[in-house]
């Protein structure tokens, strides 16, 4: 339910891709929302569609992929009823987006400053040589060293998280409302990771933007959300604060991820992985999707998709074993 806190809600968002092969549900029917201000975890296995809601977010579904219902609302406007050139408008402007690889992302025939000073050309229509110097500051608030000379570099002239700097001084130059960050750390070592982890989190507090946040590390969940929903096989069964989920996780699927994190106390051959793999979505389970990977399976999860259920205040979960038994509609 959208209140005035928030600045994107996804209601009922269902994406598919028409295959040769078969229909891909990529997307299920996913709810959430996004409040001003706040960094929105969505977490998951591997191909358990994160990437598809950010592109579908954007309105970069590729084809053969289409959204085939649902509703994406930033400040009450649906995003899914917009025209492609109204779209180009509020990308990089309203919404903007860190993506998981800057060397694929960032083109090679241009230089670094060139290529973040172009959304201030497009959006904001400055002189190119004032876009340039603002170019260069930004670059200079992410840390990045020796801006001026480094906005002369081509991206291949740079180290990985240099790039991915870069890339996010691009997204931040217009001072979007949201910010979507795509796995922005996989690519890069660990003390470099963190650095960006830090970075972003300052950056979004100086410029007051809501990020969401894709990921499939809890332990990056702990440290970046605020709150977080949890995603399977194109379905959302899990939605809390951060807190919450650490500390009183509901859904078997949550649960199992938990338990999969390494920590100091328990030694790598104790860690637990889940039994199974993730669906194939041309022929994704009836029911329940996560049905036959679960240890409380039931009769009922087979034949009926959960409902989401508020199991405490702002706690969801779409299981059945919270009452998930009335049909979903």
């Amino acid at each position: 339910m959208e209140t005035r806190e928030d600045l994107l809600v996804v209601d009922r968002l269902k994406t598919q891709f028409f295959t040769y092969g078969g229909v891909v549900e990529a997307l299920d029917e996913v709810s959430f929302e996004i409040r001003l201000g706040e960094i929105f975890g969505l977490v998951g296995e591997s191909g358990c569609g994160k990437s598809v809601t950010a592109t579908s977010i954007l309105g970069l579904v590729a084809k053969p992929g289409k959204i085939v219902s649902g509703r994406v609302l930033l400040d009450g406007e649906n995003l899914v009823e917009k025209s492609e050139q109204e779209m180009n408008r509020v990308r990089g402007s309203r919404i903007a987006m860190i993506f998981q690889d800057p060397t694929s992302s960032l083109n090679p025939l241009f230089r670094i400053g060139y290529q973040v000073a172009e959304p201030y050309i497009y959006h904001q229509r400055r002189p190119k040589r004032q876009a340039l110097k603002d170019a260069t500051e930004i670059l200079a608030k992410t840390g990045l060293p020796d801006a001026v000379e480094k906005s002369r570099n081509y991206p291949h002239e740079l180290s990985g998280g240099m790039r991915q700097r870069a890339m996010i001084a691009m997204s931040l130059t217009c001072e979007p409302d949201l910010l979507i960050a795509d796995e922005p750390t996989t690519n890069l070592d660990v003390t470099i990771g963190r650095q960006i982890l830090d970075l972003v989190k300052d950056l979004q507090r100086e410029f007051g933007a809501s990020v969401l946040w894709i990921t499939h590390d809890m332990a990056v969940v702990a440290q970046m959300c605020d709150r977080v929903g949890v995603m399977y096989a194109g379905t959302i069964v899990e939605k809390t604060d951060v807190r919450t989920l650490f500390r009183n996780a509901k859904h078997p699927y949550t649960e199992r991820l938990l338990r999969a994190i390494p920590s100091a106390v328990k030694s790598a051959d104790k860690l637990e992985e889940i039994p199974g793999s993730v669906p194939q979505l041309i022929h994704p389970p009836t029911g329940c999707r996560f049905h036959p990977r679960c240890d409380h399976v039931m009769e009922i999860c087979s034949r009926v998709k959960p409902v989401e259920l508020e199991v405490e205040p702002g706690h969801m979960v779409a299981c059945h074993l919270f009452g998930g038994e009335k049909e979903a509609t």
